[in-house]
């Protein structure tokens, strides 16, 4: 029962139900050695119980966590939030409230370059994709880019944008498969 992956090189972050876990769902780090993933460990109880990581994206040096955790009030359901990594220990996370909504904002996804945001709000009772741009030293405010079923989005080098399309029928998701939306020459 392994998910939401997360590959800076030469780590591999994955959520996992396993064994050895603080909560139900755990973030868990491997390491490639080759074609081989060895040495699987728990991230800690820092990111997994403390700091109530879901599904997670690192910036380029792996110094800044941004993530996915419930609204402390209960009252949003799920928001973004970030961390530094300060002397080897994780800092306290801080809401991007800037970001955050009233609706779910999950599912983060930082361009290669750390300049872009990428998330997954819902919009008119849907999952669809935003972007937020890093700029004058904060992220401004997102916009819409992809909507009606479309989420947990990732970028690459280029720009294009790989997300999943969820269809739904009579109200029952009956499918999800994985899109590309290619980036437009400037």
């Amino acid at each position: 029962l392994d998910g939401c992956p997360f590959f800076l090189d030469p780590t591999l972050w994955f959520c996992s139900i396993r064994s050895g876990n603080f909560r139900d769902i755990d973030f868990w780090t491997t390491d490639r050695d080759g074609e081989v993933w060895v040495d699987p460990e728990n991230a800690g109880k820092r990111l997994n119980q403390e700091l109530q990581v879901g599904e997670l994206h690192l910036s380029p040096n792996g110094e800044t966590m941004i993530f996915h955790r419930m609204d402390p009030s209960g009252t949003n359901g799920l928001d973004l939030w970030i961390s530094h990594l300060e002397n080897g220990e994780w800092q306290e996370a801080q809401p991007l409230d800037n970001l955050n909504s009233s609706e779910d904002d999950s599912r983060p996804a930082l361009s290669p370059d750390g300049t872009e945001l990428w998330f997954t709000r819902t919009y008119q009772g849907t999952p669809a994709i935003y972007r937020s741009i890093w700029r004058d030293g904060a992220w401004q405010l997102p916009e819409l880019i992809i909507s009606q079923f479309a989420g947990e989005p990732s970028v690459d080098e280029e720009g294009n944008i790989y997300f999943t399309h969820h269809f739904f029928e009579e109200g029952r998701m009956i499918e999800a498969d994985l899109y590309l939306a290619k980036k437009k020459g400037d």
